[in-house]
C-alpha cells in the first residue's frame, strides 16, 4: 500500500501477526492514530481515493485507493456496558497504546508504522509469539467478549499456539460461569471461521477444553468420527455445520440454507431407513449434504455411505416416453419411475431402452 504512509498510520493485529510468522494474512487492518474519518476526507479532497462507506460511531471508513478497498479505523477506547455484546466507544482519536489495550489477544495487540515499518509492541506479543502462547491483556477478556475463547481455538490450530497458563484458568474460570446473554450472531461468525478450516483438532478441542458450552447448558458426548477426512472427500459447502450441525444450536441465527440442511438432518435421523438401496436412495434423495453427512458422523451405520456410492445413479425415461407409449398422465407415472429405479439400482449398466422396456412391463403394454 505505497500511497498510505503517514506518521499516525499503522498497521494493526492480524496482519502485523501473519507477517512476522510469514503466513498470508486474511485481512489487512489499518488503524488511523486520530479520527480517521477525517483523515480519510482529507486524503478524498486531495484526490487520494475515494470513501464509499463511513461508520460514525465506530469511526471507521472504508476507501477505495489504487482500485482496491481498504479499511481504516481510528483509534477509539471501548467499554462493555452489556458484556458478551457489541461494546460502546467511549472515545474517537484515542492514543495508539489505548487502541491496542482493548484487543483480544497480545499477538494481535501488535502494530507496525506504514511510514518506517517500525513495531510497536506494548503489551509483549512478539515474545509470546516466539514461545508460541495466547494471553489475553486483562482478566475480564472473556466476560467481555467469551467469542474470544473460540477465537483462541482458531488461533490456536491455525498457528500451533498454546494458552498461556493464566488466561488458561480465565477460560476455565468463564466456562464454569457462563452468561448466556450474549451475541450469538458474533458466536456464529467465530464458530464459522474456526470449523471451515476444517481441522479434526479444532472440533477434539472444542469438546476437550468445553468450549462447547458456550451455546449448550447440556453436558455433551460428541460423536467420535474422522471428520476431517469426510469432509475432504466429499468437500460440502458448509463445513461448519458438518462438524457442529448435530448438536443442538437453536441458539444461533442460521440462513435459509442452512435451516434447511438441519431439518434435513431430523428428518433422516427421525426415518427408519431399511437396508436395501431402493429405501436408501429414496430416503437420502433430495437432501443437502451436509445433512448426509451428518448422518454418517452421528449413526455411524453404512446407510449414508450408501448413498453417497448410489446417488449418483439415475433413470433417462421421462414423462414423454411414457406418453410415446400411449400412457396418459397421472400419479402411476412416479409409480412406474420408481419401479424402474429399484432395478437400475441393482443394474447401474441397464441403458434407455432396457428402461422403456421396464416401463412397458409395469403397465402391461
Amino acid at each position: 500500500m505505497q500511497t498510505l504512509k503517514d506518521e499516525k498510520l499503522y498497521y494493526i493485529g492480524g496482519v502485523v501477526r501473519d507477517s512476522i510468522l510469514g503466513h498470508k494474512s486474511f485481512d489487512i487492518d489499518i488503524t488511523y492514530q486520530g479520527n480517521a474519518i477525517e483523515y480519510c476526507k482529507s486524503l478524498e479532497e486531495k484526490g487520494v481515493g475515494e470513501i464509499i462507506k463511513i461508520n460514525e460511531p465506530f469511526g471507521t471508513v472504508r476507501m477505495i485507493i489504487d482500485g482496491e478497498e481498504i479499511d481504516i479505523a481510528s483509534t477509539r477506547n471501548e467499554i462493555y456496558e452489556k458484556k458478551g455484546h457489541l461494546p460502546t466507544v467511549t472515545e474517537i482519536g484515542c492514543s495508539l497504546k489505548s487502541d491496542v489495550m482493548r484487543r483480544d489477544f497480545t499477538i494481535n495487540a501488535l502494530a507496525k508504522s506504514t511510514l518506517t515499518d517500525e513495531i510497536i509492541d506494548y503489551v509483549g506479543g512478539l515474545e509470546d509469539i516466539n514461545n508460541k502462547i495466547l494471553k489475553v491483556l486483562h482478566e475480564n477478556s472473556f466476560i467481555d467478549d467469551p467469542t474470544r475463547i473460540i477465537r483462541g481455538l482458531k488461533f490456536s490450530v491455525r498457528f500451533g499456539f498454546k494458552l498461556e497458563e493464566k488466561t488458561e484458568k480465565l477460560q476455565k474460570d468463564y466456562l464454569n460461569n457462563i452468561n448466556y446473554d450474549m451475541s450469538y450472531k458474533r458466536v456464529k461468525k467465530e464458530l464459522m471461521e474456526t470449523f471451515n478450516l476444517n481441522s479434526q483438532k479444532a472440533y477434539d478441542e472444542f469438546f476437550n477444553q468445553k468450549i462447547y458450552k458456550l451455546i449448550s447448558e447440556k453436558e455433551i458426548i460428541p460423536p467420535k468420527y474422522n471428520i476431517e477426512k469426510l469432509v475432504n472427500e466429499h468437500m460440502p459447502k458448509h463445513v461448519w455445520l458438518v462438524y457442529l450441525g448435530w448438536m443442538n444450536l437453536e441458539k444461533l441465527p442460521f440462513t435459509k440454507e442452512e435451516q434447511k440442511i438441519i431439518n434435513d438432518y431430523k428428518l433422516l435421523i427421525e426415518s427408519n431407513i431399511l437396508e436395501d438401496d431402493y429405501s436408501i436412495y429414496k430416503a437420502f434423495s433430495g437432501k443437502e449434504l451436509e445433512a448426509v453427512l451428518l448422518y454418517i458422523i452421528t449413526q455411524q451405520n453404512n446407510k449414508g455411505i450408501r448413498y453417497l456410492e448410489i446417488k449418483d445413479i439415475y433413470i433417462n425415461i421421462n414423462g414423454n416416453d411414457l406418453k410415446s407409449m400411449g400412457v396418459a398422465p397421472s400419479n402411476r407415472y412416479s409409480e412406474c419411475f420408481d419401479y424402474v429405479l429399484k432395478y437400475k439400482l441393482n443394474n447401474i449398466n441397464m441403458t434407455k431402452d432396457d428402461e422403456i422396456n421396464l416401463a412397458k412391463k409395469f403397465f402391461n403394454l
